[in-house]
């Protein structure tokens, strides 16, 4: 059967495959690009905080740590920018997302776990590519899943295919350069540790896709997205160094819980961004553009921490080149914009979505559209306030304990990063309010 004749035996179908206005597909396209680059930039510095960290202290307790500041921002943040009553809204119209979200979240808290064994063994420089070979994933299953390049022509596949060769190709350079920079007997580890990140990120991208099809907010899905963040690490913590123990070692490290902290907050914001690139261009696009991250990972732990200081010529060059090729994967992805004839597919795929859970079709139309789906305005309420004052307060708090370790560290570099990482942050904010009032 063909689409048009499914849209005429299906008024939901009809509604929700209706052609965007070019003009406004445009914009918002531009408007996914733009939010993949401002993910790269504060993804790229979310890790760096992990680096002050005394080696001593476990991963498992690291990544807890991490994913409290994680769970107080995915909360305060919405709070913030649109208020909570926008959440349970969104909710009522597509409730099955809920589990969705939650799933996607166990499999952050766990990939993110390995991320640190991968910086400690193998340095940020190198763990960054490696784990971002994720965009290989996201390309097959948005192709597979979502009708992500279906009729998008044969340049569009040969930017993809080829991009995705690229980051292949990036991804083995640096991984033969790691040998140089890890210590004796962990550079495997540390590989298989980025890798299997990689793994999980990659398909942790399913979820998203569904979400932002049927037309949830990207504000609304990290909240319970960040439900299973925090319950999957508080078991995997609990089972892995005991509740006695675990205590104790959170005790000990109080003068980094800041910075620890702090890495959760910046990864907030950068997979904020993330999550509307994923929306706007889909996961085969927006995931490789999030993943010049891996650039600004290379600038925070060359310039700032001196990874890599004293190595030779072949080891710069084996990790520099390598990272631009990834990175040149990335864009030439990226800049395999999608036709409005595949557009036609990803709406064929949303009607599927919206039918398969009886969602309203004008809801994922909305959500396709980057508008209000009721245009009610919703108030802040006391949980809102709650929220944003109480996690204020616990980071300046926390900031009060903190202390800086005795390393090498470049705090004029890291200044400069921070700064433009800023300019990221103020940019994207006024172009997402601009051109969707943050939906």
């Amino acid at each position: 059967m063909s689409a048009s004749q499914e849209s005429l035996q299906s008024p939901k179908l009809s509604v929700v495959q209706t052609p965007v206005e070019s003009s406004r597909l445009r914009s918002l396209q531009a408007l996914g690009i733009f939010c993949g680059f401002a993910a790269g930039a504060w993804l790229g510095g979310a890790e760096a905080p992990i680096k002050l960290v005394n080696p001593d202290i476990s991963p498992v307790t690291v990544s807890l740590v991490m994913v409290c500041g994680v769970f107080l921002a995915r909360w305060s943040v919405p709070a913030l920018i649109r208020g909570t009553s926008h959440v349970s809204a969104d909710v009522r119209q597509a409730p099955h997302l809920v589990v969705w979200a939650i799933l996607a979240g166990c499999m952050w808290a766990v990939a993110n776990t390995l991320t640190i064994y991968a910086i400690r063994n193998v340095g940020l420089s190198i763990a960054f590519p490696l784990w971002n070979t994720n965009s290989l994933l996201g390309i097959f299953w948005g192709f597979l899943l979502f009708h992500e390049l279906r009729l998008a022509g044969w340049k569009r596949w040969a930017g993809v295919l080829g991009g995705a060769v690229c980051m292949f190709a990036g991804a083995a350079l640096l991984a033969i350069a790691s040998s140089h920079q890890a210590a004796p007997g962990k550079a495997t580890l540390g590989i298989a540790a980025a890798l299997g990140a990689g793994i999980l990120w990659g398909t942790m991208y399913i979820p998203y896709r569904k979400a932002y099809l049927t037309g949830m907010n990207p504000l609304s899905f990290i909240t319970f997205f960040t439900v299973g963040e925090l319950v999957t690490m508080v078991i995997v913590a609990v089972a892995y160094r005991g509740a006695g123990p675990l205590s104790r070692e959170l005790n000990a490290a109080k003068p980094v819980l800041f910075w620890l902290m702090l890495g959760g907050l910046v990864w907030v914001l950068g997979d904020l961004f993330q999550q509307y690139a994923t929306k706007y261009v889909g996961i085969s696009r927006g995931i490789p553009l999030s993943n010049t991250n891996q650039l600004w990972g290379l600038l925070w732990g060359i310039l700032v921490f001196h990874e890599l200081k004293g190595g030779t010529h072949t080891v710069y060059a084996q990790v520099a080149g390598g990272s631009l090729l990834m990175a040149a994967g990335a864009v030439a992805i990226a800049l395999s914009s999608a036709t409005e004839k595949e557009h036609s597919s990803w709406r064929n795929a949303a009607a599927r979505e919206g039918e398969r859970y009886g969602v309203e079709h004008e809801y994922v139309r909305a959500g396709m559209e980057g508008r209000s789906f009721d245009n009610r305005q919703h108030s802040r309420t006391i949980l809102d306030w709650l929220l944003i004052f109480g996690t204020t307060a616990l980071f300046i708090v926390l900031a009060s304990m903190a202390r800086l370790p005795a390393m090498d560290i470049s705090i004029g570099w890291g200044v400069a990063l921070s700064l433009a990482t800023l300019v990221f942050l103020l940019a994207g904010g006024i172009v997402l309010w601009r051109t969707t009032r943050f939906r």
